[in-house]
């Protein structure tokens, strides 16, 4: 799990057992960004849903592919707006909930440059999207 900043956390795909993990660090709801079956062996958005419920975290699947469309950047800003605690959200490595945040955040105002800096501490370059951000 790698801070973005005092709402959010992002990291590469979970596991079952990572979801406890996340629970017992103070994450209150988990955000999936990844699509069903876009790598083999990887667990079910179903699965990882029911391992959130059971540790007691609300869920959430934004599954992105490709490009970050407006109606995901809005349901990630949903999210975080409705989250009762630190939100951990994942994708392969990171990046595409990395980018959903910058942008979700972007859209309620915060600085763009400040957006880059954050993600770039923990090791997201999000330069590119700079222009997006307001």
């Amino acid at each position: 799990m790698r801070q973005l900043d005092d709402t959010i956390f992002v990291s590469g795909q979970l596991q079952p057992a990572d979801i406890v993990e996340a629970a017992a660090r103070g994450v209150t709801m988990i955000v999936n960004n990844r699509p069903d079956g876009e790598q083999p062996g990887q667990p079910a958005s179903a699965t990882l849903q029911a391992a959130a419920e059971e540790a007691g975290l609300a869920y959430r699947h934004i599954p992105v592919s490709g490009g970050v469309a407006p109606d995901q950047v809005a349901a990630m800003a949903k999210a975080l707006e409705e989250a009762d605690g630190p939100v951990l959200a994942f994708c392969a490595v990171g990046m595409r909930s990395s980018t959903l945040w910058a942008l979700a955040r972007a859209g309620e105002g915060a600085d763009g440059d400040e957006l880059v800096s954050k993600a770039a501490a923990a090791g997201y370059d999000l330069s590119g999207l700079r222009p997006h951000l307001g």
